[in-house]
């Protein structure tokens, strides 16, 4: 089973990248984040005609999440508990059947928080209480759980080129790493992490000042296993190489495969 998560900055730019991507990494499960489309924008009939059943959780412009299975959807749920006020398109939560068992899905993108000194980074400290508490729930289930996306969060020193760049940045807060390492305390595994300590895992780089020919690279995207989950993990990577792709993202693929048989 191989469970991937995306950045798209935006579905319909980068669709034909997607497509490519999909045919050379061949994911059972995608978690997509920022389509920047709504539900009924979202070009489903390309990802259905190579075999994925589609979820969406869509906001115009902004945000906006998707999974992606060659599973079928057992259950399908938007929205992140704890504020029935919160309308941003940032979680969708999926249940799929296994020859082994029920396994859970989640594609986040989680708030920037940028400027620091605003109610921006307000609303990302409490959006991460709020998946902390989330998080709590589903692993007391003891199934298979991968939570998986764009987190904008810098976990450690070693997760950026130059640290020192980002030590006033949201990403890169004491109180965001704090609830990061307060997610991850509960039981959750980082994948990549769990399989590698090298100082180059890199999964965002920005457009501007020649980040990507600098290698001028931060870690953000993440993919968290809960126990079971973690028990079963077989490997985890990150696709660079997309990176250099005409049109990408200024994020890139991230997965995971696990010893589950999804089909």
């Amino acid at each position: 089973m191989r469970i991937a998560t995306w950045n798209v900055n935006s579905i319909r730019q980068r669709l034909d990248n997607m497509l490519a991507w999909l045919k050379e990494r061949d994911p059972d499960i995608v978690c997509l984040q920022e389509i920047k489309c709504v539900n009924e924008a979202f070009p489903r009939e390309a990802f259905e005609g190579l075999g994925y059943n589609v979820a969406v959780h869509g906001q115009k412009a902004f945000n906006g999440v998707a999974l992606l299975s060659k599973l079928p959807f057992d259950e399908v749920a938007p929205g992140l508990i704890g504020d029935d006020g919160d309308v941003q398109a940032r979680f969708l939560e999926a249940l799929v059947s296994t020859k082994t068992g029920v396994l859970r899905v989640v594609s986040l993108y989680l708030p920037n928080g940028n400027p620091p000194d605003t109610e921006k980074y307000t609303y990302k400290l409490k959006w991460m209480d709020r998946l902390i508490a989330f998080s709590r729930e589903r692993l007391k289930l003891e199934e298979p759980f991968v939570l998986a996306g764009d987190y904008n969060v810098i976990p450690t020193a070693a997760d950026a080129r130059n640290p020192a760049a980002w030590t006033k940045d949201a990403l890169f807060l004491p109180p965001t790493r704090e609830r990061f390492r307060a997610l991850t305390n509960l039981g959750l595994t980082d994948a990549v992490r769990a399989v590698s300590d090298g100082r180059d895992l890199y999964t965002f780089w920005d457009y501007q000042a020649g980040a990507w020919a600098k290698d001028d690279g931060i870690r953000i995207d993440h993919l968290l296993l809960s126990p079971q989950a973690a028990d079963r993990l077989a490997d985890a990577g990150i696709d660079r190489h997309v990176r250099e792709w005409d049109k990408p993202s200024d994020h890139v693929p991230v997965y995971v495969d696990l010893d589950i048989e999804s089909r």
